[in-house]
This record gives structure tokens, sequence and C-alpha cells, in this order.
């Protein structure tokens, strides 16, 4: 998604575009998919199946004579078409079919294709109890998106064509298949059930799906239509708590969307091994099994409702409403991500939503910063599969969140609606969104557009505020750091800033002023002195903002602002200033918020000032009702690294939170605190114990407390105890989440390790490198990012080389840039030369042996 109309490349972010990104487009229509037809016969315990593919085709254009369709690693055993034996050519990539008969327009073509499938690498799994898991569950899903359709059955894999599709699977009968749409159709054959499911709206490739298991049902309803959720045996009561809520959203959507859900029915099945958190095939979700919440993990974990909600949406945004190029899947990405926004807002009320979105916000802003710079909208890319990322999802959030701030609520809801209306069972592209917008509003909103979706960046805003007592006028000079004088990257916004008065109940009196320059100062005549700014009043624009307002101004918008976000922006602030008087507003805060996000956010804060009165402050939020300030507090301890703090956090790793959240932090905090204690070994080696302990008795949801104790054993960087333990717990047979933890922490542990143990975990992490599974994969990149040595990056180069995935091969190779700066280029020049020397040595070796075996044979 990169250099679309606008160049955003410069010196301080990194291009988007790796070597080999090129420009993509649809391909050409031969015609319109009308209807795909799988009859499949799966053989589970040799992970592979064969079948038809049946699709029936309207001509668009007379005379074409060859179409070519989408089909990887397939073993194509016949082609027909209208029941016409035809001439074909399969390179295991495009399956290529000369027709007999040239298309004629209005003459449609039943092209028939024999195939099988042995061992899949992508598109369909096939998860099976081995003897490193004797438990895993036996079954069978497929993932589409984005262009891996094609490697489980032939077809037009680009999400212009819609159609209405159909799946027919013969399974052992104890298993159950569920796919898109209605059940039409059930027969016993002997051992083996067929299930017959059909799809009745038209919808792209990649939203077809096939989920086989021995699932529990558990049936729900929305206004007659089936709700059903499908789990592993003795996991009802985890679904209903994780799921329960979804005939609720649906309504809540049906009525914000202006469009009642438009399937027969919807599913979601939660399945092992899922390689994302969800996937919004057409009324059928699959969601990963770790989604799955027991009684504890409800207490702090909205996560599985977010994630209920996202797929949900996508139902309307994506499904209904179909993208025509990846390049605009910011469009339903964004949409999904700002829905659970809305259902936080109707669910837990407006702060909540608010927080939420400066958490969206933020997400964004780490990648911006820290990985690259693009625009929304490009088609410039290797693979599509690398455009999902932040940028669609959370900035796309927010970019819904700004439209709705420039239209008001009402017409935001009324523009929405219409968009949904007038594109349901069609594809889009982001013009089209404008298009609806001005059609149900009468506003262009290009402008909006032009600079947050059409090209990279946002703006970074310093705001100073000053008073003129003699002639009651208030001064905040606004300056847009992220440009130069005459840059293109200035942004033009209409900014409502308010002052505020503690005495005074009345809401905050506002001015919206026009900010399009580098540096502007405004002036605002007032009756008396605020006592504290408002910037972005409702803070409705993605930006970054820095304060700097003298302390009183700080501290009473602190205390008194009624948005959470513009608090949390004044706690920022007065933590830098980092004096006492900021450490006692910090304290307050922390106790006294009625908000809990503030007070995780004003934790944070006082970590970062270096007086002892702020751990004094930090303390008293071990105590706080909400384990999401707990958990913030007992990480922000981690980094006062005192005997105090160290028995502050140890309690809650020895006797338990009621949050496991919470006790992973513990565990992680702890070791933070005694490994920067250097000089105390004993103390190390007490601490690793303790850990230890954790690891062999605290086994449970989804790993969380156990993976906390390896993220505090990883922190001590110079323990071979530590490491043998991390090393340990690599190994198959060990939990899936937990496992994958270790793996990511062995690059943490690394960097303080002998040159002995750094070899060690190299070979460890080269070893699990050739496993094939996503999460494996991914782990072991994030593992050898964290290292400080030019033999990770050889290990990240051949995985990059080798890997069936883009997205492994993408972080992979921007892992090696990170082992590079890790180094530093001295390092790597040194180490670099010395590795040379070796070679040349051996190579002067291996000619000394050839010449003497050439003067022998002589």
């Amino acid at each position: 998604m990169l250099q679309s109309y606008f160049d955003t490349e410069n010196n301080r972010h990194k291009s988007f575009e790796l070597p080999g990104a090129k420009p993509h487009y649809n391909p050409d229509r031969p015609g319109q998919v009308e209807h795909i037809f799988l009859d499949l016969n799966l053989d589970i315990p040799h992970q592979s199946y064969y079948g038809n593919c049946s699709i029936r085709l309207l001509p668009i254009r007379n005379n074409i004579d060859r179409l070519t369709l989408d089909a990887v690693n397939l073993n194509i055993q016949s082609v027909q078409v209208d029941e016409v034996i035809q001439k074909f050519e399969y390179d295991g990539e495009k399956l290529s079919i000369q027709l007999s008969q040239p298309t004629q327009i209005g003459n449609r073509l039943l092209i028939a294709i024999a195939y099988s499938v042995e061992k899949p690498q992508r598109g369909i799994y096939f998860i099976q109890p081995d003897k490193h898991y004797p438990h895993k569950p036996t079954q069978v899903w497929t993932q589409g998106e984005d262009e891996d359709s094609r490697y489980w059955f032939p077809c037009f894999d680009y999400p212009g064509q819609l159609s209405t599709s159909e799946i027919r699977v013969r399974v052992p009968k104890h298993l159950i298949a569920i796919s898109n749409g209605e059940l039409i159709d059930t027969a016993v054959d002997g051992d083996d059930k067929i299930y017959h499911w059909s799809q009745q709206q038209v919808h792209p490739t990649y939203l077809m799906t096939l989920a086989v298991g021995n699932f529990a049902e558990i049936r729900d309803e929305w206004k007659g239509k089936p709700v059903t959720y499908y789990v592993e045996k003795e996991r009802e009561a985890d679904a209903k708590r994780s799921m329960g809520k979804t005939p609720r959203m649906i309504e809540f959507l049906s009525e914000k969307y202006g469009y009642s859900y438009a399937f027969p029915k919807y599913a979601q099945v939660c399945v092992d091994d899922f390689i994302f958190g969800g996937m919004e095939n057409t009324s059928t979700t699959l969601l990963t099994d770790r989604c799955l919440l027991d009684e504890r993990a409800v207490l702090d974990n909205r996560n599985t409702e977010s994630l209920v909600v996202h797929e949900l949406a996508h139902q309307w945004f994506g499904d209904l409403v179909v993208i025509k190029h990846w390049s605009h899947a910011w469009i339903k990405e964004g949409m999904a991500s700002y829905s659970e926004v809305m259902w936080t807002e109707h669910e837990y009320g407006d702060q909540d939503a608010a927080y939420y979105r400066l958490l969206e916000a933020r997400s964004y802003l780490s990648e911006d910063g820290s990985r690259y710079r693009r625009p929304m909208v490009t088609h410039v890319y290797r693979e599509a599969i690398e455009l999902y990322d932040r940028h669609i999802y959370e900035k796309g959030s927010c970019v819904y969140h700004m439209i709705r701030t420039e239209l008001g609520d009402e017409l935001f809801w009324q523009a929405i609606q219409i968009f949904v209306q007038d594109n349901a069972h069609k594809t889009v592209e982001t013009v089209d969104l404008l298009r609806s917008i001005e059609k149900a509003t009468g506003h262009n909103l290009t402008f909006l557009f032009d600079q947050y979706v059409y090209r990279g960046g946002h703006p970074d805003f310093q705001v100073a505020y000053s008073w003129d007592g003699d002639a009651n006028l208030a001064k905040v000079t606004v300056t847009q750091t992220q440009a130069s004088d005459d840059s293109k990257d200035l942004f033009d916004l209409r900014i409502p800033i308010g002052f505020g008065y503690t005495q005074s109940e009345s809401a905050l009196k506002t001015f919206t002023v026009r900010v399009n320059e580098r540096e502007q100062s405004f002036y605002f005549p007032l009756t008396e002195k605020p006592d504290f700014i408002s910037f972005d009043v409702g803070n409705n624009y993605l930006k970054t903002v820095a304060l700097e307002y003298p302390v009183p101004e700080l501290k009473a918008q602190l205390q008194f602002d009624p948005n959470p976000v513009s608090r949390i922006y004044a706690a920022e602030a007065l933590a830098k200033k980092g004096a006492l008087e900021a450490t006692k507003a910090l304290s307050a805060a922390l106790q006294n918020d009625p908000f809990w996000g503030v007070r995780v956010e004003v934790a944070k804060q006082l970590a970062e000032i270096k007086l002892d009165q702020a751990f004094d402050g930090l303390v008293s939020g071990l105590q706080d009702p909400s384990p999401y300030v707990r958990r913030a507090v007992i990480e922000s301890l981690s980094q006062i690294k005192t005997h105090t703090s160290y028995k502050a956090v140890k309690g809650f790793v020895q006797d338990g939170d009621a949050s496991y959240y919470v006790e992973a932090a513990a565990c992680r905090t702890i070791g933070a605190i005694a490994a920067a204690n250097l000089e105390d070994k004993p103390h190390e080696e007490k601490v690793i114990k303790l850990l230890k302990t954790v690891l062999e008795e605290k086994a449970g949801w989804n790993e969380v407390v156990r993976s906390g104790a390896i993220a505090g054993l990883a922190e001590f960087k110079t323990s071979e105890s530590a490491l043998n333990l991390l090393i340990e717990y690599t190994k198959l047979g060990i939990s899936q989440p937990l496992r994958l933890t270790t793996i990511r922490n062995l690059g943490k542990i690394s960097v303080g390790q002998t040159p002995t143990n750094i070899e060690r975990i190299l070979d460890r992490l080269a070893e699990i490198a050739r496993e094939t599974f996503f999460l494996t994969q991914m782990a072991v990149v994030s593992a050898l990012g964290q290292m400080e040595t030019p033999k990770a990056m050889g290990i990240l180069q051949s995985l990059a080389n080798q890997t069936a995935d883009g997205r492994v091969r993408r972080y992979a190779e921007e892992e090696v840039t990170k082992v590079q700066k890790n180094i530093g280029p001295e390092k790597t020049l040194r180490q670099m030369r010395e590795e040379l020397n070796q070679l040349k040595q051996q190579n002067q070796e291996l000619k000394s042996r050839l010449e003497t075996l050439e003067a022998k044979s002589k």
C-alpha cells in the first residue's frame, strides 16, 4: 500500500514497499462466475481429499478460447466444459483451459474439474493428534483470505468475482461439517456422513469455508434465525460465556447499519491451531479456540467480546458489501475495528470507548513510527496479505471516527446506511464510500481522505498556552512538528479548543479554529483566566499531542477535564515535568480518578518519575479494585528496581490474584527487579526457583500465568540456569501458547549470554525454524530479531527464502534490518571480517589438500 498519489517517503520513515513490490490489478474478467459447487471426500488420516469443483460461468465477451484459473499445488485429473473433455495446461499455479468451443455472450459454461490434494500447505488445514500432542482434536478447517482459496480448490481467486456457492462433503460420521449458508441435506453412508450446504447470497471465493470436527453445538437465535456456537466438547460453558452476547450484537449492528442481518444463519466455530484471531466467512465465522474464556478470564478480558463483534461486523462490511480489490481493505477492516469501539460505547459507556480509540490510535502510531509509513490505499505490494496491518485496522477505525466527527452522529449513520443499502451484494472501492457520504449528507469529505487515506502520516501537535491578564486573552500556540515550513506534510483541520473552570459545572467554553500552518497562535477573549485548556475537545482527530502548559493548568486538567484522553495527555505532560508537585498530582489521580483507564495510564507515568515518592504513590494502586489497574501498577514497578518494589510484588507471585493477567505481570516484574540486582547472585537463584515453581504448578487458561513466568526468567540475561529452563520449554509437547511465548523469549535472554550459550540458542531456533506452522515461524522470527549476532540474520534470511507464507517472509526481512541495527555497523563489519577470514582460512586448507591429492595422483 504505498506511493499512491502522494509521496510520503521521507528520511524518517521506512518504505512500506520492499524489493520486488509492484502494482497489482484485478485480472480481466472473462465473464461472471455465477455458482461454485465443491463435492469433496476427505481422507483425514492421510491429510488429503479428492473431488470435483464445478464453476458456472456466464461469458461477457464472444470468442474467448482460453480460461485461466488460480490453482496451486493441486492434482488436476480432468477438465470438462458442458460435459465435454477439454485440453488443459497446468504449471502448479495456474490452470489454463483450452476451450474446444469459444465463448458466446449469453451461453453459460459449466466447468467441471476433477482434482485431488495431498498434504496441502495453505488454504485447508488438517489438525490431528500426534506423539507430541496426543490430546489434540481431529479437525479440518479452511482459511481463504487473502488469496489462499486457490490452495484448496481451483477458482478465479480475487475479491471482484461474486457468486453463490455449495459444498457437499463426506466425513467420518462422528464428525460434524459446517459451511456457508444453510444445511440442505445430510445422509449417512456406512461409516461416513455426507453434509450438503448451500449459500444462496453471492460472495467472493475467499469467504467460502469448511470446518470439520467433533464439536459440541450450542444453539441460540436472533429473530428466528439460528445463531450457533461450535466448540470442543466440555467447553459449552466457555462458549456461552465468550459468545453469548452475539444475538444482542446482531440486533445492535442491524440497527446501526440500517440493514437487517442478511444471511440465513450465523455460526461461530472455534478451531484448534487457527492462524488468526478470527475469519469472517459468510454466515460462518471461524475463531481461535484461545478466545474461549473460563470464569476467571472473564474478569479482565474484553478481547474476546471485541473479536466476536469485529468478525460479526464483517458480515456487513466485507461479506454483504465486498471490496473490489485488496487495496481497499481498510473499508471493511476499519469498520470492523470501529465496530469494536461502537460496541464498547454501547455496552460500557463513553469513557471506555474513548480509551479504546486511544489504544487503537497508539497501535497504529507505533507501526507508523517504528515499521513504515504508507497510504491506507495502495495497490503496490509483493503479496496482498502485507496490506493487513495496523494502517487498515486501527488507523481505519480512527478514520471512521473522524468521518463521524465531521458529519455528526445523525448524518454519519445516515451515510453509513446509504452506503450499505446501495452496495449490498456488490463490490466497492474507497470512492464509493465518499459518494455515499455526499449522497446522504451533501458533505464532500475528500479533503479528509486526501490527508488521512490517500497519503501516509498524521499531525504531531505541540500546544503551548499563556494568559494575558491585562487584556483577558488566552493565547494558544499550535505547532505541527511533523512538517517543515513549506512542507506538503501539513494537515488542514478544524480543531475545537476548550477552556475549563474548576468551580463551574457547565461544559467547557469551546472555540473551533482552523489549524493549517506549521505554527499558529490563536487568541481567545475570556471573562476570566481558565483553570485548564483542552486541545481537540473530545480527542476526535488522529494525532499525537505534546502539551506545553504550566503545572497548575495540567493539574487542573488531570483532575477536572471531562474527557479521559485529555486527562491522560495531562498526566503524560506532568510526568515530563517530573517534580514533586507533579508526583503528588499523579498519585492523587491514581487513587481518585473515577475511570480505570486513566488510572492505568497514570500508573505508567508515575514510574517515569525518578523520585522515591513516585514509588509510594504507585504502591497504593496495588489495592485498586480494577485488575487492569493492578496489572499496570505491577508492570510499572518493574522500572523501580529496589528491594521494596520486589517485596511489594512478590506476594502476587506467591499468593496469586483473582486475575490471571495480574499474576503474569507479577512474574515478569519480579524477574526484571531481581535480574537488575546483579550483586546478589543467591537472590537471583531464589527468584529463578520461584518462577520454576510457577511453571511446574500454574498450568491454566491459555498459559497466561506460566507465560508470565517465562518472561520473568528471560529477564535474567546472564543466567545459564534461566536459559536452560527456557530451552526445556521450547520442546514439542509443551502446550502451544506456552511454547510460542518461550521461543520468542529466547531472543530476549540471548543478549547477555556467553558465546557458547548464544550458539545453543541459535541452533535451537534454526531447528524450530524448520517447522512449518505459521505461528511457530513468527515466534522464531520475533526471537531472532532481538538478537545481536550476524548469525541470526543468516537464519532469518534462510527462513524468508523457504517459508510459504508472505507475512513470515516480510517480517523475517524486516527483522534482518533490526538485527543489523542491534549490532551496529562497526560490530557487523568486524564480525563479517572475522567470518571472511575464517572462510579464507578454510579455503586455503582445502586448496592445500587438493594440491596434495593432485601431487599424489601424479
